[in-house]
């Protein structure tokens, strides 16, 4: 029996999430209090956040779970969708994730946990899968280039509407028409049309064969194979459209083009799509990779990121983002896109599934369900049912001839089956890789067969299965060593590992990034994404066969509304940038109800993230800067002066809190009082949530929308740069106006369009954000907070003495990161912000956030989640780091070659026969004991990205073949 002092232990769950979420124990807690020099967690809270704005009650959520209780809670949950044989297709399809694939990636933190490749010496792994993305796009497209993956479909779609309008502006076309197909996925054209109306960009949607270019038109968007199937020959509309100087924008898909001919051999410039069915479950809409692939004379118009080839110091083959790198930062209201986002590990997962199928699998696979489509036409035509379309590939439009279509839906729900209704009766069935005989069978005997009559091997002896020459492809693709030699599960487990070991994620060290939030994703959230009860739902499944996905949205939505301190909230955004761009629109969607459709100014601090005027510009406003002080804050006379002068043109401001320097700005409510009076709306970065969560709410500062990453705040990985979620909460007043989408009643009721392709977004990766708030609770998350400001001003005392920190709050305290200033030293040694960030790696670990917001400084977030020895195993390395950099001040180190110009370190530097650095091999590798317990080598030396850019090579090539494979 216990004793009767601990009997209250006997009540205390060690299944209690909060515990394994945060690093630093309690007793740790207390020692890093004591070395900043504050007497409990309160305290350093009340100097930190001022007093004005903290919160006035608690959250009103519920108790928090146990793992095993919100486990529990989330599979109930996913058993009460239905799991139906979804044959609707509108460009998501079924399909099978390889389980080497699902088990090595998709379910592995090496893969899920690593951060955008920015620092591409520890990123190659993850940049040769994208490598191979784009070679794998490149070739069934048939367009030389293509970057690493978009958001979706629709927004793929939108994004080659503006590349074409930006081609013909450089050519001094200022036509404002953009034509789609009446045959393109309708959630398509609803997210360009939303794209389009506030960039003045007319869209019409027509018959393409009818279309004569009049007005002036600057592009027209094709889909192939249609959304009902056909597929028809697009040359000629291609050739009509190049004689009238429009561009033509081709939606595909990726396994039609196994088979049918590319569309750059009918003329597109561009081609866009979803590579979903390469693999990745349908999860309910996303995450998917879409794609876009286009001529070489427009790759600097490619909006996203794009991985090219270039060489390291010792010229050998690297890899690392090209030419658009972090553009919004640099170009920012002049960006191609506010799309700053890849999904980088569903790309990876659609790259790996090519690279086990190779082309020979692709194309059996492609052929098989042609097949099958093809034997179920066959089949259907003899019951009286005619097929409208000659030519298809997986999708087949039916007339279910005297039984009705209502009467063949009802049939085939009783067999669990879903198809698509389409206007004048007709069924649409778009089969899948997932389909096999048994499917068939149920089919026809919902078209009121009888299953005995019906032999599916008989009819396919019978059938010609070949495609007609003009639509057949032709010759050979995918030929590189890559996508040939990993076809057995064994090779491609090993190729999965060895790209995995050339990138730092999570699972290595602490990536202490500012701004990005780089904190745990625990295994209890990630493990319902591959729960089949929401992996396997299409986003166009019925409402009654999606219950439990609802209730999922209802609960999160009202969670994230108390959160914000907001009325309503939107989860379509499928990325930050989508968020920013949809609040945005909601803002303006308000102001021309009222009447006020001047109102398309907004204001922008000069430090904010540079995605937040490529979005505004995007939204259909213009950009006006607002100052910052010597501090870092917000001018407020500045900002006051431009909203009193701009009163009747004042649409939004658009503020970062805590302010992008990690400081909560006292005069937060004076800046959204003095916006309020001007007329204008307050947008409010939620970038930054994770100082703010339970101890002070947006909306209770006077934000009237406000932009939530939730793949920083609450825990989806940031999967190597994507996927994530952006969802927006708003005030009462604006909620009419939350994005609707065309298939599906979701939003306001004066709803904007679209801004993705699926009603929720990226829905399968929402029961992470759900089971993190629901197992740390009200108090957990208040916790999580309060540590990570503790955990970011620990750092600031630790490092302060060596590399200042460059803004604080009234106080002296920081929020939950802090910039430290390299500019002295850099100028004293010449020793420069990027040299430092290489050698961390050195010490094995990620940098900081190089160089933004502040041009030489580094700014550290180490989030809730890294324990204190972590913490001050990092410190510990800067410190290391200051010391190797006085050396060369003093000249006690030479000023070119040193150990800081020189990293980072290869294993093959390292042991080479030849090393001709001035200082020893074991200094380069193991500066510290940590790196002897364990090392993470970086896989090539610095990279020259100059070379890379201008030599671009974004395909494999075969002088990277023999280093890479």
């Amino acid at each position: 029996m216990p004793s009767t002092e601990n009997s209250s232990s006997l009540l205390y769950s060690r299944d209690r999430f909060v515990d394994r979420h945060l690093g630093p124990s309690r007793s740790e807690v207390e020692t890093m209090l004591e070395r900043i020099g504050v007497p409990s967690l309160e305290a350093l809270i009340d100097s930190t956040i001022p007093r004005s704005i903290r919160a006035r009650r608690t959250l009103d959520l519920e108790p928090a779970r146990t793992e095993s209780e919100a486990l529990a809670e989330l599979h109930a949950l996913s058993g009460q969708n239905q799991v139906f044989r979804s044959y609707l297709g509108l460009g998501y399809s079924g399909c099978v994730t390889p389980p080497v694939i699902r088990r090595n990636v998709l379910e592995n933190p090496g893969w899920y946990t690593q951060y955008t490749p920015y620092q591409a010496e520890i990123a190659q792994g993850r940049l040769e899968a994208l490598l191979n993305f784009q070679t794998m796009v490149s070739e069934l497209t048939g367009l030389p280039i293509a970057n690493a993956s978009l958001l979706d479909e629709g927004t793929a779609a939108a994004e080659a509407m503006t590349l074409c309008k930006r081609v013909k502006e450089d050519k001094r076309d200022d036509s404002r028409v953009f034509f789609v197909s009446d045959d393109v996925h309708p959630q398509t054209i609803d997210v360009v049309r939303t794209r389009a109306e506030p960039l003045g960009i007319e869209v019409i949607v027509g018959d393409a064969d009818k279309h004569d270019f009049r007005p002036p038109t600057f592009g027209i968007l094709l889909q192939y194979p249609a959304s009902d199937g056909c597929v028809r020959d697009l040359s000629g509309v291609c050739n009509r459209a190049r004689e009238n100087y429009a561009l033509v924008v081709v939606a595909t898909d990726l396994l039609a083009l196994t088979i049918l001919r590319p569309p750059a051999a009918f003329g597109a410039d561009v081609a866009v799509g979803n590579s979903q069915r390469f693999g990745v479950p349908l999860g309910f809409g996303g995450p998917h990779a879409a794609f876009m692939a286009t001529r070489a004379e427009h790759q600097r118009k490619l909006p996203g990121r794009l991985v090219g080839i270039s060489r390291d110091v010792r010229g050998r083959p690297a890899l690392r983002l090209a030419l658009q790198t972090r553009e919004q930062h640099i170009r920012r209201d002049r960006a191609t896109s506010n799309i700053c986002t890849a999904q980088v590990l569903l790309a990876v997962i659609a790259a790996s599934y090519a690279v086990y199928h190779g082309p020979d699998g692709l194309k059996c696979i492609g052929e098989r369900v042609h097949g099958m489509a093809a034997v179920l036409a066959e089949a259907l035509q003899g019951l009286g049912a005619p097929i409208r379309h000659e030519t298809f590939f997986d999708t087949i439009r039916v007339h279910p001839g005297g039984r009705g279509a209502g009467e063949v839906v009802r049939a085939l729900r009783q067999k669990r089956i879903n198809v698509r209704e389409m206007p004048g009766g007709d069924l649409c069935i778009a089969l899948d890789e997932t389909v096999g005989l048994q499917d068939l069978r149920d089919l026809y005997e919902g078209f009121g067969g009888a299953a005995l009559e019906f032999d599916p091997t008989l009819i396919a002896q019978k059938l010609r299965l070949t495609l007609p020459p003009v639509h057949r492809r032709q010759g050979t693709c995918l030929q590189q060593p890559v996508f040939q030699n990993h076809h057995t599960e064994t090779e491609l487990l090993r190729y999965l590992h060895r790209l995995e070991s050339r990138d730092l994620a999570l699972n290595t060290s602490m990536i202490p990034l500012g701004s990005c939030t780089m904190k745990l994703n625990a295994t209890a959230e990630m493990e319902p994404v591959t729960d089949p009860g929401f992996a396997d739902i299409h986003p166009f499944a019925p409402a009654e066969q999606t219950r439990g996905y609802r209730l999922l949205f209802e609960r999160l939505e009202r969670w994230l509304a108390e959160i914000t301190g907001l009325a309503a909230v939107s989860l379509q955004p499928n990325a930050g940038s989508q968020g920013e761009y949809a609040g945005l629109l909601v803002i303006r969607a308000f102001h021309r109800s009222r009447g006020d459709s001047g109102r398309n100014l907004c204001m922008i601090p000069v430090s904010a993230h540079g995605t937040n005027p490529a979005s505004a510009v995007l939204a259909g406003m213009e950009v006006l800067p607002v100052k910052c002080d010597p501090q870092g804050n917000i001018d407020v006379a500045d900002l006051r002066a431009k909203a009193d002068k701009n009163r009747q043109r004042l649409a939004a401001l658009m503020v970062t809190y805590p302010s992008t320097h990690g400081v909560f700005e006292e005069s937060i409510q004076e800046i959204c009082e003095i916006v309020h009076h001007s007329g204008g709306q307050v947008y409010l970065d939620g970038a930054n949530m994770n100082a703010m969560v339970g101890l002070c709410r947006p909306g209770d500062l006077g934000a009237d929308v406000c932009h939530l990453n939730l793949h920083k705040t609450f825990c989806i990985p940031h999967g190597g740069g994507g996927p994530g979620m952006g969802p927006i909460g708003v005030a009462e007043h604006l909620a009419p106006f939350l994005p609707g989408h065309v298939l599906t009643k979701v939003g306001g009721e004066r709803a904007i369009g679209a801004v993705a392709a699926a009603p929720w977004g990226s829905a399968l990766i929402l029961p992470i954000s759900y089971a993190y708030i629901a197992m740390m609770g009200e108090e957990g998350l208040r916790r999580a907070t309060e540590v990570a400001i503790l955990s970011a001003n620990y750092v600031a005392q630790r490092l302060d003495p060596h590399f200042p920190v460059l803004y604080r709050g009234r106080s002296g305290r920081v929020a939950h990161e802090c910039i430290i200033d390299l500019r002295p030293i850099s100028k004293a040694s010449g020793i420069e912000v990027d040299d430092v960030a290489k050698r961390l790696m050195d010490y094995g670990f990620h940098s900081p956030t190089m160089s933004f917001p502040v041009p030489g400084t580094l700014m550290i977030e180490p989030t809730e989640s890294e324990s204190l020895a972590e913490l001050d195993r990092f410190c510990d390395a800067l410190i290391a780091i200051r010391e190797e950099i006085r050396e060369v001040e003093e000249g006690r180190a030479d000023a070119r070659v040193n150990v800081l110009t020189g990293a980072p370190h290869t294993m093959e530097d390292v042991i080479s026969d030849r090393w001709d650095r001035p200082y020893s091999r074991e200094r380069a590798a193991f500066p510290t004991a940590a790196t002897r317990l364990h090392k993470f080598w970086p896989y090539v030396g610095r990279i020259d990205a100059v070379h890379g850019d201008r030599n671009l090579v974004c395909c494999w090539i075969p002088e990277f073949e023999s280093h890479g494979v």
